[in-house]
Order: C-alpha cells, then sequence, then structure tokens
C-alpha cells in the first residue's frame, strides 16, 4: 500500500494481496483519522460481506472467491468508545455482469484497489442502541 495525503484528502493505492479493512484501520490510525468518507472501486477475488436481519438483530456473511470488479465501496471511518471504527459497503461485479455486496467483513485485493478518503474536522463517536441492534453515531 502507498498513499498520500492533500491537506484534509488522503488517496491511497491498496495493493495486490492486501486486505482492505485492515489497510484502512493503519491509514486511520497512522493518520490520527476519528472522522472520514470513504469512496473506491478496483479488483478483489476474496470477499465477505454480510446482511442484517433487522428482525432478529443479526448479521449473516456471505463469501465469494474469483474474479470480481469492485464497482463500489463506500463508507465511514470514526469512532467508538473514542477508539478507531469502520463501516463499509462494498458492491463487487462478476464476469457475467451480476452483482453482490453489502456490509463489508474481508476483501482481499486482486490487483489494485483506488481508494479517496476524505477527513472532516470533528467527531461523531458510536454506540450500540439495544432496539435496533447496531452500533449508531452518537451526536
Amino acid at each position: 500500500m502507498e498513499y498520500k495525503r492533500f491537506e484534509n484528502t488522503i488517496v491511497a493505492r491498496i495493493d495486490k494481496n492486501e486486505e482492505i479493512l485492515e489497510k484502512i484501520k493503519e491509514i486511520a490510525l497512522t493518520e490520527n483519522i476519528k472522522l472520514a468518507n470513504i469512496n473506491a472501486l478496483g479488483a478483489t477475488n476474496k470477499f465477505t460481506v454480510g446482511v442484517f436481519k433487522t428482525d432478529e438483530k443479526k448479521y449473516y456473511a456471505n463469501s465469494f472467491k474469483g474474479d470480481f470488479e469492485i464497482v463500489s465501496l463506500t463508507g465511514t471511518i470514526n469512532t467508538m468508545n473514542g477508539e478507531f471504527y469502520s463501516h463499509l459497503h462494498m458492491s463487487a461485479g462478476d464476469a457475467e455482469g451480476k452483482v453482490f455486496g453489502g456490509h463489508l467483513n474481508e476483501a482481499y485485493v486482486s490487483a489494485t484497489c483506488e481508494m479517496v478518503i476524505h477527513i472532516i474536522d470533528g467527531l461523531v463517536d458510536r454506540y450500540y442502541d439495544d432496539k435496533i441492534g447496531l452500533n449508531l453515531f452518537k451526536f
């Protein structure tokens, strides 16, 4: 991975075989990012995304292997209890144009991943909401 910071924007290249969430965390901790939004695209050959069943308050994971184009990777970096926290969703398409996606649990880069992180001057923590079953923004 390599990246360059331009004031409140980071442009990153995540390289082949690197895990995307690990690299996002590495950048956020190195650059002391407390609040940001992320947009990315690229290619992956192994990823896991989840779907939250609201009535059960539980995530169900779907794992994929093969050649996929990341058509959208978006989300946030913020904090929970003052510690690093990220929430990302990813959609990836196969050779037939079928797209699969959801809450990002893991994704390995197969060629490259081009990412832009927009740092926001502020702080928004999270808390666990028992009624919904998710970690929500706490203002």
